[in-house]
């Protein structure tokens, strides 16, 4: 009788806690029109600080459910059940009853018509490089104390909008640019801009008749150019420790490492080049991969014929393709290898490091084109989950299931901003509602197969080049260097193997460039063997636009300049 008592009471308490809502009040005050977007309730275990900041892959991470929400009338309420997808908990259900920090956030979506005929709903990037949390314009609540006990509804109000972002100003080494792009524009059906800061080499202004080389640095939305400073770091700051790299005052070191670039930039013996980052964020994420894409527009296309033409007449580049250097790393070296790869005739040389997966049998730990699901190794009695990330002696602190359902909670059809996202939005074909096929099920991480077909002849950056080497190889012989940890986090350095093996092996003609891999290096190594990641990968302006100058004599076209920005 007692197990049937148990029993009753489990179910009993159940149905209390399905029936566990939370109500979000939409003030007429905030709003003067209805609104769609992304609704997003989060919990916190923390005392203090704002939950939509403790959202995270790893362990420590605070609890979020999210909804999709059209013409929320203001003056109105909605009401997050059951139906709201979770992260880490799939349900509210789930959720254990106790003492929470609650905040409520609206990520708004605007409505873009584009010139294939679709209509869907996005959020377009403010500013702030696309990022939810902090997306101006974006409503939230101020975080709370609640406790959550079941069959209890939650009721919270939005009483504030983030607040806009001051745009940067120049200086005397950095200009800052922004263009329309016609061809964004056409896409989108609505304007699109483009920007990028841009570091003028010394004695710029003083030799009005020298053009310059143009130092391309990929990676994700810049707010300014980074890791440059004019002044030696401000130690009257407090320290601020890295748990990722285990040093006190990290900060302190980053800006002495940003004053000591500024000292070796304005010094005799850099050379003189115009070094760029560029602004490309949209509406799937904070940059473009700076390709061109079904889902995201001719991205590449227009970086590479409006951008960086308009950069270099403005500010006197030479303007031709060998005088042009690719380099980046993570998301900055898949695309530095990219454009290398699609416009070898339009840049010179690339140095990827720690480039995302090159070669999609090697989709970080899945191989697109053999396993048939994405989250789970294949057995007939056991779900052993596949990691997404390690640290330096591999130990795993998520999987590929939990960083999934995490971007689901944050957004549906590919909207959540987030890693896997964008690739997908990127690298998919358009699906018939207008947004991205899933290369997986986002739930169950069963492979598409013909989505994978796709990504492979399109984006597989190995395959593409293995494919068509004898028309590109005489164009990216000495070309192509790609760095890598072999104990990357993400386990990017799977896809170099696969990689490396294929160029090593082309002989008509030899790829005659480098691959290199950091032992027990996590990401991102970018092939300093002298300094540890924490330090290194601060260093990409000094490491590769250095090592560009001293080789560009050989594959500058006969006749090319090389001597009058060398001053």
């Amino acid at each position: 009788m007692r197990i049937l008592y148990l029993a009753f009471s489990f179910l009993i308490l159940s149905a209390l806690c399905s029936a566990q809502t939370v109500s979000v009040r939409l003030p007429a005050a905030l709003a003067d029109e209805p609104l769609d977007g992304r609704l997003l309730v989060m919990l916190s275990t923390q005392s203090d600080g704002e939950p939509r900041f403790n959202i995270t892959d790893g362990p420590a991470t605070g609890q979020v459910f999210g909804m999709d929400v059209e013409g929320w009338a203001p003056g109105t309420s909605i009401t997050l059940d059951a139906s709201a997808v979770g992260y880490p908990l799939a349900q509210l259900r789930d959720l254990p009853a106790g003492t929470y920090r609650i905040q409520a956030l609206l990520h708004k979506y605007e409505t873009f018509t584009r010139s294939d005929g679709h209509t869907v709903k996005l959020p377009m990037d403010r500013g702030e490089g696309q990022q939810w949390n902090r997306a101006p314009g974006n409503l939230l609540s101020t975080p709370r104390p609640i406790t959550l006990t079941a069959g209890k509804t939650i009721t919270v109000d939005f009483d504030q909008s983030i607040a806009p972002i001051e745009p940067v100003k120049d200086t005397e080494w950095i200009k800052h640019v922004k263009i329309r792009s016609k061809l964004l524009s056409d896409f989108w059906g609505r304007d699109m801009y483009l920007g990028a800061h841009v570091l003028l080499p010394a004695g710029w202004a003083e030799h009005p008749d020298v053009k310059y080389p143009l130092a391309v640095f990929h990676g994700h939305f810049p707010t300014d150019f980074g890791g440059f400073r004019t002044t030696p770091p401000d130690t009257s700051q407090p320290c601020e420790y890295s748990a990722r790299f285990g040093l006190d005052c990290y900060n302190h070191i980053q800006e002495q490492e940003a004053y000591d670039f500024y000292q070796q930039w304005s010094g005799p013996n850099f050379p003189r080049v115009l070094a760029i980052e560029i602004q490309h964020a949209n509406p799937y994420y904070d940059d473009s991969y700076a390709v061109n894409s079904q889902n995201l527009g001719p991205y590449g296309d227009a970086i590479t014929y409006e951008l960086i033409p308009y950069i270099e007449e403005k500010f006197r580049g030479i303007g031709e393709g060998w005088a042009r250097i690719l380099y980046g790393g993570s998301t900055g070296g898949w695309e530095a290898l990219a454009v290398q790869v699609l416009y070898p005739d339009d840049y010179g040389t690339c140095y990827a490091a720690c480039p995302d997966p090159i070669d999609f049998r090697a989709y970080t730990v899945v191989n697109l084109y053999e396993d048939d699901n994405a989250y789970f190794l294949k057995s007939d009695l056991k779900k052993t989950e596949r990691p997404a990330h390690r640290d330096s002696l591999g130990h795993v602190s998520s999987t590929l299931r939990e960083v999934n359902q995490r971007e689901l909670a944050l957004g549906s059809k590919s909207r959540s901003g987030q890693q896997w996202d964008i690739w997908e939005a990127v690298y998919s074909p358009v699906g018939p509602d207008g947004y991205p096929l899933r290369i997986w099920d986002k739930v169950t991480g069963k492979i598409n197969p013909a989505v994978a077909r796709h990504w492979k002849e399109n984006y597989d950056l190995s395959w593409i080049m293995k494919r068509d080497w004898a028309t590109l190889g005489p164009k990216l012989a000495g070309k192509i260097n790609i760095y890598c940890g072999d104990m990357d986090n993400y386990y990017l350095n799977n896809a170099v193997y696969l990689t490396e093996e294929f160029l090593e092996s082309t002989t008509t003609p030899y790829y005659n460039g480098e691959v290199d891999y950091g032992d027990r290096a996590e990401h991102c190594w970018n092939g300093d063997h002298t300094q540890p990641n924490a330090i290194s990968r601060l260093r990409y302006n000094q490491m590769f636009i250095p090592k560009w100058a001293k080789t560009v004599g050989v594959l500058a076209p006969e006749g090319a300049d090389l001597t009058s920005w060398r001053y």
